[in-house]
């Protein structure tokens, strides 16, 4: 008979015991040991169905196509730009995949996105690490503008943004802040209103801190109700 040991969101370290019998199936930091499977990594808990994988715990990002990142340019070429997106290579930015305006040949690219900037793109190829290819052709992919940055740890982007966006869109319903959340990490927001910008952030903060915890979205509804008088 198959038995969970752990919990959902449960917290656990590499060589803990999980599930016993065949009836789960090891995902991501997850082995099995004859009818056992074991931690290989510290995290947490998830299971879908008869899955059973680890989400670890400040994971290093890991680019991977189709993610959303938020990315700082600091390169600028004759064919393209150089964008930093947390990862030990940069990732390039070639003008065919930035806009569809027509750009001749030797322009003064930096009027389109200049050092430091910071653009919302999309990765639409990974050669290998060492080659990351981005697009600013898709819905939300922009140059952002002045705003706040925070850095989180990519594996809390998931907690953070919410099943179908849920998470982040209860903290802008609040705060009626702007807010970007990139898969690699990096959130921008930008609210008129300093206080709730701030409240913005302490959310945030909140959701990367209890992450771990079941019913987080409720405690986080209550959080911002919480502060909303001293708006």
């Amino acid at each position: 008979m198959s038995n969970l040991i752990v919990a959902e969101r449960e917290i656990v370290v590499p060589g803990q015991e999980l599930a016993e019998g065949m009836d789960f199936l090891p995902g991501d930091y997850v082995i099995r040991d004859k009818d056992k499977l074991i931690a290989t990594k510290l995290g947490m808990v998830n299971v879908s169905g008869r899955l059973v994988r680890i989400v670890a715990l400040n994971e290093p990002y890991l680019p991977k196509r189709g993610d959303l990142v938020i990315g700082k340019v600091v390169g600028v070429g004759i064919g393209g730009w150089r964008v930093d997106i947390g990862w030990p290579f940069e990732a390039n930015l070639s003008v065919k995949d930035a806009t569809s305006d027509f750009i001749e040949k030797g322009a003064d690219l930096s009027k389109y996105f200049n050092y430091g900037d910071y653009i919302m793109a999309e990765i639409v190829n990974v050669a290998s690490s060492k080659i990351i290819d981005l697009s600013m052709k898709g819905p939300g992919l922009r140059k952002l503008g002045p705003g706040r940055l925070l850095n989180i740890p990519s594996s809390k982007v998931p907690r953070v943004i919410g099943k179908q966006g849920s998470m982040i869109g209860l903290v802008k319903d609040y705060t009626e802040c702007k807010i970007s959340v990139g898969q690699n990490g990096t959130v921008w927001l930008r609210g008129e209103d300093p206080k709730k910008e701030l409240l913005a952030v302490s959310a945030i903060r909140k959701i990367e801190l209890e992450s771990h915890i079941s019913g987080l979205t409720d405690k986080i509804k209550e959080y911002l109700e919480s502060k909303k008088d001293g708006l």
